[in-house]
């Protein structure tokens, strides 16, 4: 008998998809959504186990072979690197996988991920579509933010946050961790709005989302959170509100939850006598070793695995790499780790050069704050995933997209602009008026 989960996430998604083929944009946000949020995964029934990703997937690239729509893919810089970095995985899967079957399936993964943000590229390239993009990623995975924030108040501290099954975010750390990226999204989405309401609902998600981060008892998920909020106290227009709010929030927050959360966060301090601490530094050590001995490719998707810490680092028994670094590291060599800085340097620039374009545009102040937020989200990704193997979870790889679409939209608006500007007359000497 079919719950009533499964007749709800069935019937929404079936009947998006005849909208899909009118407007591939569609399946794009419904793409998204069923990426991020995994509600099928939260069904009890039939719906658990339909691929509905790629079933939407199929109809979207329908939908956009057969739609009029100029088709491009703007080959900004992060993006070019997104695909030479994505060619470099592939290669690494050929050539130096210690683990094929596991690696190729990895990679499976990792390549339908990126082709469609490649379609999201291509078919995003407007102001409004940004937004809605913005609205469906954030909201995704805020969901479980508000939830696990309901939860922990009203089991006072006592349990803790969990992400949804079957996907990346799934483990309480990794569940902060995508909630801390999230948090300065909701934020923008709070600026976006005039209406009183919507905005109180907006901080409302916002401190339920803190209280989940909190709640998850992820001592990675404290640093995270701590980083991104001094980053986006530094990046807001409104520094002073900000603070207080903060240093409220805080000292409520540390008041209610009980000594067990206090004992667990103090371990921060003496990490050598905390087990879990010293594994990831001995997942560190060991990833080191190993790309030593593997510099150019390393060893391809899985590669922290029992057999290999026995070779390279005996006495640790982390098998997990507890870092986006250090596992782009070991898995897609040090040619692969430096791609993958190249990329997050690259997008730095792309959402800063946004900041920079609409400097002083009252109009195009909506696309200048979500640059300078995602630039918020990335610190506190780049915090969180150092104690995390998060490298090839889709949401970042997401928030470039968005800049890269953020930048296109703005350079085309004032290109637009300077092309409508009258020509100035001037003199040159025998040849009388001419343009310039």
């Amino acid at each position: 008998m079919p719950s009533f989960r499964d007749l709800v996430v069935s019937g929404v998604i079936l009947g998006l998809l005849p909208v899909v083929l009118r407007r591939p944009e569609v399946g794009i946000l419904l793409w998204t959504w069923i990426g991020l949020m995994n509600p099928h995964k939260m069904a009890w029934g039939f719906a658990r186990d339909i691929p509905w990703a790629f079933i939407v997937a199929v109809v979207t690239i329908i939908a956009i072979v057969i739609s009029r729509e100029p088709k491009r893919v703007p080959l900004k810089l992060p993006i070019a690197l997104q695909l030479v970095f994505v060619f470099w995985m592939t290669l690494t899967t050929l050539l130096f996988s210690l683990y094929p079957d596991l690696a190729w399936e990895k990679l499976d993964k990792v390549l339908k991920i990126h082709f469609v943000l490649i379609l999201t590229l291509m078919m995003m390239q407007s102001e409004r579509r940004i937004r809605l993009l913005v609205l469906v990623g954030t909201l995704s995975i805020a969901f479980f933010g508000i939830k696990g924030g309901i939860y922990t108040i009203a089991k006072g501290g006592g349990g803790m946050v969990l992400g949804p099954d079957g996907g990346f975010i799934s483990g309480n750390t990794e569940i902060a961790l995508a909630l801390t990226t999230t948090l300065p999204l909701m934020y923008w989405l709070r600026l976006q709005t005039s209406k009183v309401w919507l905005r109180r609902a907006a901080t409302i998600s916002m401190f339920l989302i803190a209280v989940s981060i909190l709640g998850s008892y992820s001592r990675g998920g404290l640093l995270a959170l701590a980083a991104m909020s001094l980053f986006l106290i530094f990046k807001s227009r409104r520094k002073f509100v900000l603070t207080v709010g903060y240093v409220a929030f805080a000292a409520l927050f540390f008041s209610f939850m009980p000594a067990e959360w206090h004992e667990k966060m103090q371990t921060i301090e003496g990490y050598k006598e905390d087990t879990s601490a010293m594994s990831r530094l001995g997942a560190w050590k060991f990833a080191w070793e190993f790309t030593k001995a593997h510099p150019i490719g390393g060893g391809g998707f899985d590669t922290f695995q029992k057999e290999q810490y026995d070779k390279y680092a005996p006495e640790e028994r982390a098998f997990d790499p507890h870092s986006i670094w250090f596992q782009i590291m070991a898995e897609q060599g040090f040619v692969g780790l430096g791609l993958y800085l190249l990329y997050w340097f690259a997008a730095w620039r792309a959402a800063a050069r946004v900041i920079r374009l609409c400097r002083k545009r009252a109009d195009l102040l909506w696309a200048r704050d979500l640059a300078a937020m995602i630039q918020v989200s990335f610190v506190g990704f780049w915090v969180g995933g150092s104690f995390l193997g998060l490298a090839y979870w889709d949401y970042p790889y997401l928030l470039v997209t968005i800049v890269v679409l953020t930048l296109v939209v703005v350079q085309r608006q004032l290109h637009g602009e300077k092309a409508k500007q009258p020509q100035q007359a001037v003199v040159v000497p025998g040849y009388g008026l001419q343009g310039r």
